[in-house]
């Protein structure tokens, strides 16, 4: 089976089509400047990137791109539209609505709807995705896969916040998570790897780009996370703050009189290590600055390690315990000193990084040392091989 996996932001869409059998990709593209102008970045598996400025002046316009380069002559990699069994689509906010991936109908399209308000941002762009492909190829089987579903396991005093509890009844104001499509692979993949038995387990899950959440998973299930009603809580992140006081926004607001608006695109857009170094949102810069004396820049690098850590810390309470750590997604994969900073804070759980191993970038590895006590590992994340993989089980 060949599955189109598609993940569409607001003025943008990455795909690939995968095979599920050998679940090889055999193609990755992204489309870019939706509604500006418009580019096609496309690559064929074995061969080189193909770029194509055409106009893509609207979503529905962009998916068409897409099937064209798929089905092109000279870079596709399919005959025809038929080889496309199914769609697979990355939708960001399922609430409490979705604690798995459903097949795409009516009334799944209206739910997904009521969640907009969770995730303006997000689910907005994704049902545009999701609409597009339904008016191109209206016989094509489609999954939603949502970013929240993994972690609809967690218990309610992992998941409630400390307000009135009308505005859960209400409004379903709760932690909900996210990257749960990433933090599900890894965790997998870390059983898999390290020989736990899935229902005896104890995994923490370091999901760290410029955005950042960690995940408690126990028995296989998501017990707790960093993220919460919005990906604003948590981890200090590229531009997001992260945890703070709440009492900041006003104390704010009222000295530089702000709206809330204003304060919130602060705290999304300006902030984390962009905010605290006055560098940058790419830790690759931050470390270029701090090598060059800037403190600023080594004093965030070092603020989002120690926050990190005090996340692992809190999760191996929540489950008394831990088997294994895996770092993911850009910064995990690739930052060696982030990782050894934040393994320095983690003695006293036994763990002793081997430095050889730790110095490999991109690759699946155990980074630490045949008798540290808990298993450290780097797992890079594929987000679309497994939504794949959750379409092919639905389909």
């Amino acid at each position: 089976m060949k599955v189109l996996v598609v993940n569409c932001g607001s003025s943008s869409l990455k795909y690939q089509l995968i095979d599920s059998e050998s679940e090889q990709a055999l193609a990755v593209g992204l489309c870019e400047r939706i509604g500006i102008d418009g580019r096609l970045n496309h690559t064929p598996a074995g061969g080189e990137k193909v770029v194509i400025d055409d106009p893509l002046p609207n979503h529905e316009v962009a998916i068409q791109s897409v099937l064209a380069a798929l089905t092109d002559k000279q870079h596709g990699v399919i005959s025809s539209l038929e080889e496309i069994n199914a769609i697979g689509h990355r939708v960001v906010h399922g609430g409490e609505k979705f604690a798995s991936s459903v097949v795409i109908t009516d009334e799944v399209i209206k739910a997904i709807e009521e969640c907009n308000d969770l995730a303006p941002l997000h689910n907005p762009a994704n049902l545009i995705g999701i609409n597009a492909c339904r008016s191109i190829m209206p016989g094509v089987p489609m999954v939603a896969v949502f970013d929240t579903a993994f972690h609809q396991t967690m218990p309610k005093e992992a998941y409630l916040y400390g307000i009135p509890h009308e505005y859960y009844d209400n409004y379903k104001i709760r932690r909900y998570g996210f990257h749960g499509t990433s933090h599900s692979f890894v965790s997998k993949r870390a059983i898999d790897i390290t020989g736990l038995e899935e229902k005896n387990s104890k995994v923490i899950v370091c999901h760290l780009g410029n955005g950042a959440s960690i995940t408690a998973v126990k028995n296989g299930e998501s017990v707790d996370t960093s993220m919460g009603l919005t990906p604003l809580e948590g981890l200090i992140m590229g531009t997001r703050s992260g945890d703070l006081d709440p009492a900041i926004l006003e104390f704010i607001a009222h000295k530089e009189n702000k709206s809330i608006d204003d304060i919130m695109t602060i705290l999304n857009k300006k902030s984390g290590v962009y905010g605290m170094s006055g560098v940058s949102s790419d830790f690759r810069d931050l470390e270029k600055a701090s090598n060059e004396g800037n403190e600023r820049a080594a004093d965030a690098f070092r603020v989002f390690c120690y926050r990190v850590a005090k996340y692992i810390g809190s999760y191996v309470a929540a489950m008394n315990g831990v088997d294994a750590i895996a770092f993911t997604a850009g910064l995990g994969e690739n930052d060696k000193n982030m990782r050894r900073n934040v393994c320095s804070y983690l003695g006293y759980l036994g763990i002793a990084l081997d430095e050889e191993q730790n110095a490999i970038r991109g690759k699946e590895t155990v980074i630490s040392t045949k008798d540290s006590k808990v298993k450290v590992l780097v797992i890079p994340t594929n987000e679309e091989l497994a939504i794949a993989r959750e379409t092919v089980a639905l389909i």
